[in-house]
């Protein structure tokens, strides 16, 4: 494996204040902004790579694209594109083509479609490869693997312009994914909430030789793991279509298990991830009141009714819904929480509640989950879960940034 020597001093030199006040008044710096103010000497004279999207972007709005491509000394060659695209914009799934982006006239690879894994071809006019895309913290997201994937297969140094883990940096829930169900939800053995940042994902994934490539990270400033985004100070956008506030970000890694199911996980409406439904579940009051009995911290459950977009499960259809109202952010355990939803429904709905298999156990890093809700197990799991994510919090200290 190839070591990267600048990488210690650049993340100490970079990592910004210890004091969580003073950090929340100052704001944070987003790595991309670090780069260009004091580590460009990374950069000049390369022909730069950058895998990004529309999230790609400093505190003004600027795209990381047109700030490389204007950078004086700086070569931009390549550019990369994760599931949605370049823009952001294409549905979850959706096969995305290589092309040239418009504004700069820099060919665009897709790593989201019939390419994965950047060829050779693709690669050879870069001397480095950049990587700046908001993340979530949770495992099921597809953004980090793309990462980790081109990052073992590039055989060049990359680097890492940080940003923060929206959810917190310093919670960890769920098990470790089971390498007999890696995908590009779920690639390597990590917590399901792994509350890391992006460049700390891969310190972890080089350091602990699952992947082999030389890796630098060019931290943010004033980031403090407590922080939730929206203490950042940095502007929301959308990572991608279905992901369209905090909320939702924070009970992802639970409501997204329902993908893998024959109810819907809220899209097509207009609080995905927070909604849960299905023509068949008409008894959502029930199910709703049955939940909150299990006083679940730090959410509500209510009944609601959408009427579903076309090309979604249920498209056309007005359905019954059960929506998961956060009362304390700081409270939620959304693992947990998606387990539980699993289960009362599955309970009320044997025959109605199907599993898309084998989308579920991708989703879940492992095939325990079904059985476990089938034969109501969740506790065990739960509990086994949880042993895995204070497993993982021990795994990764090495290899943190930030306080």
């Amino acid at each position: 494996m190839r070591k990267s020597g600048k990488l210690l001093a650049l993340v100490l030199a970079c990592a910004g204040p210890t004091s969580t006040t003073s950090a929340q008044s100052a704001g944070v710096v987003p790595g991309v902004e670090v780069l260009l103010a004091d580590s460009m000497h990374l950069i000049r004279g390369k022909r730069v790579g950058l895998l990004t999207n529309h999230s790609g972007r400093d505190r003004q709005g600027r795209s990381t694209i047109d700030l490389l491509f204007n950078a004086p000394g700086v070569k931009l060659t390549a550019l990369y594109g994760p599931e949605h695209g370049i823009r952001g914009v294409a549905k979850a799934g959706e096969k995305i083509s290589s092309t040239v982006d418009s504004a700069t006239g820099v060919p665009v690879y897709s790593l989201y479609g019939d390419v994965q894994v950047p060829t050779p071809e693709m690669l050879k006019d870069i001397d480095v490869l950049l990587y700046g895309i908001q993340d979530v913290g949770a495992r099921v997201y597809t953004y980090e693997w793309t990462l980790a994937i081109t990052a073992n297969a590039a055989k060049k140094p990359v680097i890492v312009l940080d940003r923060p883990d929206p959810i917190r940096a310093d919670r960890y829930e769920g098990n470790i994914l089971d390498p007999t169900f890696s995908s590009l939800v779920g690639k390597y053995p990590v917590a399901l909430r792994y509350g890391l940042t992006p460049g700390e994902l891969l310190r972890f994934l080089v350091g602990t030789k699952l992947i082999d490539g030389e890796v630098h990270v060019v931290p943010m400033k004033n980031y403090q793991r407590s922080m939730w985004f929206d203490e950042t100070k940095i502007p929301w956008i959308n990572p991608s279509p279905n992901l369209r506030d905090l909320d939702a970000e924070l009970l992802y890694p639970g409501t997204v298990f329902f993908e893998g199911t024959t109810a819907t996980e809220g899209r097509g409406t207009d609080a995905p991830f927070t909604l849960i439904g299905a023509a068949w579940m008409t008894d959502n009051a029930a199910i709703a009141a049955e939940l909150n009995t299990l006083k679940l911290p730090g959410v509500r459950f209510d009944t609601a009714t959408r009427t579903i977009e076309t090309g979604y499960k249920f498209g056309g259809q007005t359905i019954a819904m059960i929506k998961v109202r956060v009362t304390d952010r700081n409270a939620v355990r959304p693992v947990a929480l998606g387990v539980r939803m699993l289960r009362s429904i599955y309970a009320h709905h044997p025959k109605d509640f199907q599993w898309r298999t084998p989308q579920i156990d991708r989703l879940a890093g492992t095939d325990k989950l079904r059985t476990a809700v089938e034969q109501n197990g969740v506790d065990a799991l739960l509990a086994q879960w949880d042993a895995d994510a204070a497993r993982f919090a021990k795994q990764v200290k090495p290899y943190l940034i930030y306080r």
